[in-house]
Protein backbone atom coordinates (compact mmCIF):
# COMPACT_ATOMS: atom_id res chain seq x y z
CA UNK A 1 0.00 0.00 0.00
CA UNK A 2 1.10 3.51 -0.95
CA UNK A 3 1.67 5.88 2.08
CA UNK A 4 -0.57 8.52 2.17
CA UNK A 5 -0.81 12.03 0.25
CA UNK A 6 -0.29 10.86 -2.96
CA UNK A 7 -0.60 12.27 -6.21
CA UNK A 8 -1.90 10.63 -9.28
CA UNK A 9 -0.07 10.95 -12.93
CA UNK A 10 -2.52 8.79 -14.79
CA UNK A 11 -3.42 5.38 -13.39
CA UNK A 12 -0.06 5.38 -11.12
CA UNK A 13 0.17 6.87 -7.86
CA UNK A 14 3.83 8.66 -6.26
CA UNK A 15 4.13 9.95 -3.19
CA UNK A 16 3.10 13.83 -2.89
CA UNK A 17 5.65 15.26 -0.65
CA UNK A 18 8.66 13.31 -2.84
CA UNK A 19 7.42 14.81 -5.81
CA UNK A 20 7.14 18.52 -4.47
CA UNK A 21 10.57 18.28 -2.81
CA UNK A 22 12.17 17.00 -6.09
CA UNK A 23 10.49 19.96 -8.07
CA UNK A 24 11.55 22.51 -5.65
CA UNK A 25 15.22 21.16 -5.98
CA UNK A 26 15.07 21.17 -9.65
CA UNK A 27 14.23 24.89 -9.75
CA UNK A 28 17.11 25.12 -7.64
CA UNK A 29 19.56 23.51 -9.52
CA UNK A 30 17.94 25.41 -12.43
CA UNK A 31 18.19 29.06 -10.92
CA UNK A 32 20.90 28.88 -8.37
CA UNK A 33 19.47 30.59 -5.49
CA UNK A 34 15.98 31.74 -4.93
CA UNK A 35 13.57 33.51 -1.98
CA UNK A 36 10.42 31.07 -0.64
CA UNK A 37 8.19 33.59 -2.46
CA UNK A 38 9.92 33.37 -5.54
CA UNK A 39 9.82 29.28 -5.44
CA UNK A 40 6.51 29.31 -4.06
CA UNK A 41 4.81 31.86 -7.43
CA UNK A 42 6.75 29.24 -9.36
CA UNK A 43 5.69 26.28 -7.94
CA UNK A 44 1.67 27.91 -7.51
CA UNK A 45 2.31 26.91 -3.90
CA UNK A 46 1.14 28.67 -0.86
CA UNK A 47 3.79 29.83 1.68
CA UNK A 48 2.76 27.84 4.24
CA UNK A 49 3.33 24.45 1.75
CA UNK A 50 6.30 26.29 0.51
CA UNK A 51 8.15 26.57 3.83
CA UNK A 52 7.12 23.43 5.42
CA UNK A 53 9.18 21.87 2.53
CA UNK A 54 11.99 24.27 2.30
CA UNK A 55 12.52 23.31 6.69
CA UNK A 56 12.55 19.69 5.17
CA UNK A 57 15.08 20.23 2.63
CA UNK A 58 16.79 21.95 4.93
CA UNK A 59 16.28 19.53 7.97
CA UNK A 60 17.61 15.93 5.48
CA UNK A 61 20.67 18.72 4.25
CA UNK A 62 19.38 19.22 0.72
CA UNK A 63 19.11 23.06 1.05
CA UNK A 64 20.92 25.88 2.80
CA UNK A 65 19.95 29.43 3.52
CA UNK A 66 22.08 32.84 3.77
CA UNK A 67 20.80 36.32 3.34
CA UNK A 68 20.72 38.00 -0.02
CA UNK A 69 23.09 40.54 -0.17
CA UNK A 70 21.36 44.25 -0.17
CA UNK A 71 22.21 46.48 -3.39
CA UNK A 72 23.01 49.57 -2.73
CA UNK A 73 20.51 52.57 -3.52
CA UNK A 74 17.61 50.00 -2.42
CA UNK A 75 15.31 50.45 1.27
CA UNK A 76 16.54 49.75 5.21
CA UNK A 77 14.41 46.48 4.84
CA UNK A 78 15.17 43.19 6.26
CA UNK A 79 16.93 41.12 3.80
CA UNK A 80 15.67 38.50 1.85
CA UNK A 81 16.48 34.84 2.64
CA UNK A 82 17.43 32.66 -0.11
CA UNK A 83 17.84 29.18 -0.50
CA UNK A 84 20.28 27.00 -2.64
CA UNK A 85 21.55 23.27 -3.04
CA UNK A 86 23.71 21.38 -1.24
CA UNK A 87 26.92 19.78 -2.86
CA UNK A 88 25.58 16.73 -2.35
CA UNK A 89 21.73 17.73 -3.37
CA UNK A 90 23.46 18.86 -6.30
CA UNK A 91 25.04 15.81 -6.84
CA UNK A 92 21.80 13.79 -6.34
CA UNK A 93 19.70 16.12 -8.68
CA UNK A 94 21.59 15.06 -11.88
CA UNK A 95 20.75 11.61 -10.93
CA UNK A 96 16.96 12.59 -10.33
CA UNK A 97 17.63 13.45 -14.30
CA UNK A 98 18.47 10.33 -15.08
CA UNK A 99 15.42 9.01 -13.23
CA UNK A 100 13.15 10.92 -14.11
CA UNK A 101 14.20 10.14 -17.54
CA UNK A 102 13.86 6.16 -16.47
CA UNK A 103 10.18 6.84 -15.31
CA UNK A 104 9.21 9.02 -18.48
CA UNK A 105 10.41 6.06 -20.85
CA UNK A 106 8.31 3.68 -18.54
CA UNK A 107 5.30 5.80 -18.84
CA UNK A 108 5.80 5.35 -22.15
CA UNK A 109 6.26 1.89 -22.28
CA UNK A 110 2.78 1.72 -19.93
CA UNK A 111 0.60 3.88 -22.29
CA UNK A 112 1.51 2.26 -25.77
CA UNK A 113 2.48 -1.29 -25.13
CA UNK A 114 0.15 -1.91 -21.94
CA UNK A 115 0.83 -3.24 -18.45
CA UNK A 116 2.15 -6.60 -19.96
CA UNK A 117 4.93 -4.57 -21.64
CA UNK A 118 6.10 -2.90 -18.39
CA UNK A 119 5.77 -6.38 -16.65
CA UNK A 120 7.89 -7.95 -19.10
CA UNK A 121 10.34 -4.64 -19.39
CA UNK A 122 10.68 -5.24 -15.59
CA UNK A 123 11.55 -8.91 -15.20
CA UNK A 124 13.91 -7.95 -18.44
CA UNK A 125 15.78 -5.47 -16.38
CA UNK A 126 16.47 -7.98 -13.37
CA UNK A 127 17.44 -11.00 -15.55
CA UNK A 128 21.12 -10.11 -15.37
CA UNK A 129 20.92 -9.29 -11.71
CA UNK A 130 19.39 -13.07 -11.22
CA UNK A 131 22.39 -14.52 -13.26
CA UNK A 132 24.90 -12.28 -11.21
CA UNK A 133 23.55 -13.43 -7.87
CA UNK A 134 22.89 -16.97 -9.08
CA UNK A 135 26.69 -17.12 -9.86
CA UNK A 136 27.60 -15.56 -7.09
CA UNK A 137 25.60 -18.26 -4.64
CA UNK A 138 26.90 -21.54 -5.68
CA UNK A 139 27.78 -23.75 -3.09
CA UNK A 140 24.78 -22.13 -0.28
CA UNK A 141 23.07 -25.42 -0.83
CA UNK A 142 19.37 -25.93 -0.46
CA UNK A 143 18.52 -24.21 2.73
CA UNK A 144 16.31 -21.59 2.47
CA UNK A 145 17.87 -19.40 5.12
CA UNK A 146 21.49 -19.83 4.26
CA UNK A 147 20.56 -19.03 0.53
CA UNK A 148 19.01 -15.91 1.98
CA UNK A 149 22.36 -15.15 3.73
CA UNK A 150 24.21 -15.75 0.36
CA UNK A 151 22.28 -13.62 -1.67
CA UNK A 152 22.68 -10.81 1.16
CA UNK A 153 26.09 -10.89 0.14
CA UNK A 154 25.67 -11.03 -3.47
CA UNK A 155 23.19 -8.02 -3.19
CA UNK A 156 25.60 -5.89 -1.31
CA UNK A 157 28.19 -6.13 -3.54
CA UNK A 158 25.32 -4.98 -6.09
CA UNK A 159 25.15 -2.29 -4.09
CA UNK A 160 22.00 -2.84 -2.02
CA UNK A 161 23.69 -3.02 1.31
CA UNK A 162 21.82 -6.18 2.42
CA UNK A 163 22.05 -8.79 5.14
CA UNK A 164 19.57 -11.66 6.25
CA UNK A 165 18.57 -12.58 9.66
CA UNK A 166 16.87 -15.70 11.06
CA UNK A 167 13.25 -14.95 13.15
CA UNK A 168 11.18 -16.50 15.06
CA UNK A 169 8.93 -17.18 12.05
CA UNK A 170 11.59 -17.98 9.43
CA UNK A 171 14.18 -15.64 7.77
CA UNK A 172 14.36 -12.01 6.64
CA UNK A 173 16.05 -10.79 3.81
CA UNK A 174 17.00 -6.61 4.24
CA UNK A 175 18.13 -4.23 1.55
CA UNK A 176 18.84 -0.86 2.92
CA UNK A 177 19.71 0.86 -0.89
CA UNK A 178 17.55 0.59 -3.58
CA UNK A 179 19.06 1.98 -6.57
CA UNK A 180 15.52 2.44 -8.55
CA UNK A 181 13.42 3.68 -5.31
CA UNK A 182 12.67 6.57 -7.14
CA UNK A 183 10.89 4.86 -10.50
CA UNK A 184 9.49 2.16 -8.61
CA UNK A 185 7.34 4.54 -6.20
CA UNK A 186 5.30 5.07 -9.57
CA UNK A 187 5.73 1.48 -11.27
CA UNK A 188 5.73 -1.01 -8.21
CA UNK A 189 6.37 -3.41 -11.55
CA UNK A 190 10.30 -3.37 -10.64
CA UNK A 191 9.74 -4.81 -6.55
CA UNK A 192 7.32 -7.38 -7.82
CA UNK A 193 10.15 -8.45 -10.57
CA UNK A 194 12.56 -7.93 -7.64
CA UNK A 195 10.99 -10.42 -5.43
CA UNK A 196 10.09 -13.01 -7.71
CA UNK A 197 14.30 -13.34 -8.20
CA UNK A 198 14.69 -13.18 -4.52
CA UNK A 199 12.14 -16.41 -4.62
CA UNK A 200 13.82 -18.11 -7.13
CA UNK A 201 17.42 -17.71 -5.79
CA UNK A 202 16.36 -18.60 -2.47
CA UNK A 203 14.19 -21.42 -3.37
CA UNK A 204 10.85 -20.96 -1.94
CA UNK A 205 8.14 -18.16 -1.74
CA UNK A 206 8.54 -15.28 0.01
CA UNK A 207 6.33 -12.32 1.33
CA UNK A 208 7.08 -8.74 0.57
CA UNK A 209 6.27 -7.00 3.85
CA UNK A 210 7.83 -2.80 2.87
CA UNK A 211 9.84 -1.29 0.24
CA UNK A 212 12.28 1.66 0.42
CA UNK A 213 9.93 2.83 -2.53
CA UNK A 214 6.97 3.23 -1.04
CA UNK A 215 7.99 4.89 1.59
CA UNK A 216 9.63 2.64 4.08
CA UNK A 217 12.99 3.01 5.58
CA UNK A 218 14.29 -0.42 4.42
CA UNK A 219 13.15 -3.12 1.72
CA UNK A 220 12.39 -6.19 3.59
CA UNK A 221 11.25 -9.47 2.33
CA UNK A 222 10.13 -12.45 4.65
CA UNK A 223 11.31 -15.79 3.96
CA UNK A 224 8.45 -18.71 5.75
CA UNK A 225 9.79 -21.44 8.38
CA UNK A 226 9.44 -24.48 6.06
CA UNK A 227 8.86 -28.22 6.56
CA UNK A 228 12.08 -30.42 7.24
CA UNK A 229 12.78 -30.94 3.10
CA UNK A 230 10.09 -28.93 2.11
CA UNK A 231 12.89 -26.13 1.14
CA UNK A 232 14.69 -29.40 -1.16
CA UNK A 233 11.04 -30.05 -3.25
CA UNK A 234 10.26 -26.46 -3.78
CA UNK A 235 13.98 -26.04 -5.44
CA UNK A 236 13.08 -28.98 -7.37
CA UNK A 237 10.15 -27.42 -8.67
CA UNK A 238 11.61 -24.45 -10.18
Amino acid sequence: MLPPQAETTGSRSVPADRRTRDRVLALLLERGTATAAELGDALQLSPAAIRKHLDALLTDGDVVSRQRPVRAGRGRGRPAKVFTLTDAARLRCGRHTYDNMATAAMRWIAVHGGEGAVDAFAADQVSALESRCREAMEGAGDNPIARAEALAEALTAEGYAANASTIATGGQLCQHHCPVAHVAAEFPELCEAETAVISRLVGTHVQRLATIAHGDGVCTTHIPAQQAGQHSQSRQEL
